[in-house]
């Protein structure tokens, strides 16, 4: 797939929204693809994870022994990642505000992982995925995501792949574009700023 294919599947599913949007890192942009929304068609799903698995180094995908991602954006990209690889998707939860595994889930430790995101914008998030992947042994590989949304900022530590990178401003409430201070904010992710 190619960057229009992949924006195409987006505004299918309605899911490329334009407007004033607060981020989960709590900085405004006015553009936001809302994976959730992408991924709900399953079939869609699975041709957006299969075009990433193509776009994977081979020495990449090759390794990758198990699919960890944290919820709740990450669980199904994740779990169709795990399906495009052939290999199981587990997820992390943050019961108490960090990240870990549970309902029975386990790492063999030295396990490869791939680390999955929906979308990734400072990487802050990530990088506690993949802290928390490795306290419970896993050897994370790589990373990867539907969307960068974060300009190339983001460092993760590992080699990270996403499907497509959205390089669209973001701000700092405190400074607001006129254009963007003009129009309420909405807050369409899951977490709160």
């Amino acid at each position: 797939m190619n960057e229009d294919e992949i924006l195409a599947e987006f505004r299918a599913a309605e899911a490329l929204l334009e407007g004033h949007f607060i981020l989960s890192s709590g900085l405004r942009s006015s553009r936001y693809l809302q994976c959730a929304r992408v991924l709900m068609d399953p079939s869609r799903g699975a041709r957006l994870a299969e075009a990433l698995v193509r776009s994977l180094p081979e020495e990449v995908w090759s390794r990758i022994e198990i699919v960890v991602s944290p919820a709740m954006g990450g669980v199904i990209a994740g779990h169709e990642m795990g399906r495009a690889l052939g290999v199981e998707a587990l997820f992390l939860e943050r019961p108490e505000g960090v990240f870990e595994l549970r309902r029975g889930f386990r790492l063999k430790p030295g396990q490869r992982v791939l680390m999955m995101e929906d979308v990734v914008t400072t990487g802050l998030s990530s990088r506690e995925a993949i802290a928390a992947i490795r306290r419970a042994g896993g050897d994370v590989i790589a990373a990867a995501s539907l969307v960068d949304r974060s300009n190339g900022a983001a460092e993760l530590g590992v080699p990270f792949f996403p499907l497509i990178r959205l390089d669209v401003p973001s701000y700092d409430p405190a400074d607001l574009p006129p254009e963007l201070a003009a129009i309420p904010a909405i807050k369409p992710g899951s977490r709160a700023a």
